[in-house]
């Protein structure tokens, strides 16, 4: 479920398209639902989002839309002619709840089988109070009902079984109870929780797992709930990296995002965030004060302190990328080194090559075209300080380059290029300027 906007976020974004560590909210939910095959796999939206979530959901998720903001019972109810004749297990999942894990769900699938409940619901219990609807039982422990907080009593206030959102329902019971809801409470919606009471009321059963952590039940509703999400992912990415072997130093400062790939023995500095499909292989070393966004660092390179990788750079083995470096979409090779203060972009590098502090690839010439311009540098070359390479140009195997030259014309293998003006000294040109 995706539809609520989310006005606590204040925010011209809906809650659910918030980007956390690199995906939108609702991503993590659905990827934690995906394993589990389900079909189908419906997203219930409102008119709002439709678009934007067509544009980046896969092919086999299909899009439902609830046409008014009518609240969570009326949301699920929006999906049933897509689901007519559909006789399996229905889960229903919050899409505001990126800290589900696919293991709870499936241990939720499973005790409803188990148990052959009409509805489970995932609880969790925490010792101070959350706006979260309270778990109603019986003198004999059976789920009774779920009360909104506020619509709670006093005393029901004081129960610390919280419904997590999170259910599985058999769908001929629950349309039925759907088709009892009313919006005669505090917040004038349709409550998917009163269809627990009313389930009960007809004769079913519903049951209730507690999660044994309770934050994967935790919803985002407001900014610092979205900072404390990103913080307890943060946590569990680095720890699962650091178990399979890689070296995070500090993990208070590092941010990997969920897709980023790190070999073992890998060593992660403090400060540095990895994002997108980045890989980090064995033995590299990254930071401090990196970032590097969907590049590959080769075994043994080293990045850093103070670099940013931009999407498409690529680091042989043993290559660097040193101290205030900036690389775009370029291919450094093997054993190559761009030690500082220098733009490398849409460029090639060649094994052993070393660029010389304040290289510049300038790679854009519009009386070209609209499309960048390449550099490319082979192997062994060795360049000066305070470069520029105006693209698109080719420097040879083994060539030189004279500090600060700006090259506009390949270079012959072997070959020293020096293209800067002859330096004049003008004698007394203080003190005959001083006297006019």
């Amino acid at each position: 479920m995706a539809a609520g906007l989310g006005t606590r976020m204040k925010s011209r974004r809906a809650k659910h398209l918030h980007p956390l560590l690199g995906r939108p909210v609702v991503t993590w939910a659905l990827e934690a639902v995906r394993p589990l095959a389900p079909s189908p796999f419906l997203v219930v939206c409102s008119p709002e989002t439709r678009g934007e979530f067509a544009r980046f959901l896969p092919d086999e998720i299909d899009l439902v839309v609830q046409a008014e903001p009518r609240g969570t019972g009326d949301a699920v109810a929006a999906a049933r002619e897509r689901l007519a004749g559909f006789e399996g297990d229905l889960l229903v999942v919050p899409g505001d709840s990126p800290l589900i894990t696919t293991e709870v769900l499936r241990s939720l699938v499973d005790e409803h089988r188990r148990d052959g409940a009409d509805a489970t619901l995932l609880s969790i219990e925490r010792s101070e109070p959350l706006p979260y609807g309270r778990i109603v039982r019986d003198a004999s422990g059976s789920v009774r009902a779920i009360v909104e907080a506020a619509d709670a009593s006093s005393d029901e206030l004081a129960i610390r079984e919280l419904n997590a959102s999170f259910y599985v329902f058999s769908p001929a019971r629950l349309w039925s109870a759907l088709g009892r809801l009313e919006a005669s409470n505090a917040q004038g919606e349709l409550y998917l929780t009163d269809a627990i009471r009313h389930l009960v009321e007809d004769g079913a059963r519903a049951a209730a797992l507690r999660a044994d952590d309770p934050a994967v039940g935790e919803g985002i509703n407001t900014r610092e709930e979205l900072a404390a999400a990103a913080s307890r992912l943060r946590d569990r990415i680095l720890r699962e990296h650091m178990l399979a072997g890689a070296t995070v130093v500090d993990p208070a400062t590092t941010w990997i995002e969920p897709d980023v790939e790190i070999e073992p023995d890998a060593v992660i500095h403090p400060f540095t965030v990895l994002r997108g499909r980045t890989i980090v292989r064995r033995d590299a070393e990254v930071g401090p004060h990196a970032v590097v966004v969907e590049s590959e660092i080769g075994a043994g390179a080293n990045v850093g302190p103070f670099c940013y990788l931009r999407p498409g750079t690529v680091l042989a083995a043993n290559a660097k990328a040193g101290t205030f470096v900036e690389m775009k979409n370029s291919r450094i090779g093997e054993g190559a080194k761009v030690p500082h203060l220098s733009y490398i972009g849409d460029a090639d590098v060649g094994e052993g090559t070393n660029i010389g502090a304040g290289a510049i690839t300038a790679n854009y010439r519009p009386e070209l075209g609209d499309e960048k311009q390449r550099t490319v540098i082979g192997r062994n070359v060795h360049t000066g300080s305070d470069n520029v390479f105006v693209a698109p140009v080719d420097i040879g195997d083994d060539a030189w380059i004279g500090a600060g030259s700006t090259i506009t014309e390949d270079v012959p293998p072997g070959a020293l290029a020096i293209a800067r003006a002859r330096q004049v000294n003008k004698e007394d040109y203080v003190e005959r300027k001083r006297d006019h």
